[in-house]
């Protein structure tokens, strides 16, 4: 049923303007992370082996973070704003960016930290040494095969490593525009900073955006105001529903639409103050078995975890 709003709640809610946008906070957008993968990897059951890479990615966030600290990328000229402008096009767009070849550098110091962790299993202990060793050719491949969609190319071994760096490279970016140089898209399901699908949703609880449905990029961490009830893969608002694991928190819920027969995930911030849209996407997995049973696919994967197409 519709809440029915007084007169001052009406005012009120005309003064707040929605946030149409809101960029990473780069002094702990990775931190976060990585105390929530630990959160969520002992709230797991005990040995259970996605706690153990909950841990793992734990420490490749902590990595990423203290990366970021210390790692610079050009900001867009003003030439290439004034492109985006005109074209309705994202300003530092994934697959057509120009990389600066030191994100390579960021690569080694992820592997680098993850394969020095004390419960590292020797195959990513492999996977890691083999990405430091791989000559620039070869990791430019994969990063362009990861940022533009072509996963029958991607490495699933080196792909969360390849993609944290490429996280931490446009993150870097992201964090240094402004709302005003970002322009609304065509397409309102990809981010409008970079042009990636969303791993999640979330709905936030911080005043300003309190109630506000945002969709989180899986690649620069921009997010995106998106009406409720609307399906973030079509758009559409007709048969939307929400499952959740049986004596759950309700921090987490899968929001299907029957029109398209996707699903992504939704994050609540009023239930649990902590949820991160990637963490909380990546340790929700009994979540997705339950949705592919009801005969739905995920509108988009998690960047740090692929599998084979």
């Amino acid at each position: 049923m519709p809440r029915i709003l007084e007169p001052g709640q009406i005012e009120a809610s005309a003064g707040r303007a929605i946030p149409r946008i809101r960029f990473p906070e780069r002094t702990c957008v990775f931190s976060a992370r990585a105390q929530r993968l630990r959160q969520l990897a002992e709230a797991g059951a005990p040995g259970h082996a996605i706690g153990d890479y909950l841990r793992l990615m734990a420490v490749m966030a902590d990595a990423q973070q203290l990366v970021l600290g210390s790692f610079e990328a050009a900001a867009p000229t003003a030439h290439q704003l004034a492109r985006a402008a005109t074209h309705r096009m994202p300003v530092i767009h994934a697959s057509s960016w120009p990389r600066a070849p030191y994100w390579r550098e960021v690569v080694t110091q992820l592997c680098g930290a993850v394969a020095a962790a004390r419960d590292a299993p020797a195959g990513v202990r492999a996977t890691c040494e083999q990405l430091q060793s791989a000559p620039a050719p070869a990791l430019e491949t994969q990063a362009d095969a990861l940022l533009g969609g072509r996963t029958e190319a991607v490495d699933v071994g080196g792909a969360p490593f390849l993609m944290a760096a490429l996280q931490v490279y446009w993150v870097t970016l992201a964090s240094r525009l402004l709302p005003d140089q970002v322009p609304g898209l065509e397409v309102p399901g990809l981010c409008p900073a970079c042009g990636t699908l969303p791993v999640a949703s979330i709905v936030r609880a911080e005043a300003r955006s309190e109630g506000y449905r945002f969709l989180h990029c899986a690649l620069c961490a921009t997010e995106w105001h998106l009406v409720r009830i609307t399906c973030s893969q079509c758009q559409s608002t007709a048969n939307i529903a929400y499952h959740s694991i049986e004596g759950d928190s309700g921090a987490v819920r899968a929001e299907s639409c029957d029109q398209c027969h996707t699903y992504r995930k939704i994050l609540y911030q009023e239930k649990d103050t902590n949820v991160d849209p990637v963490a909380d996407d990546l340790g929700s997995l009994a979540l997705d078995l339950l949705m592919s049973e009801a005969g739905y696919h995920r509108g988009s994967g998690n960047p740090l975890l692929w599998q084979r197409p």
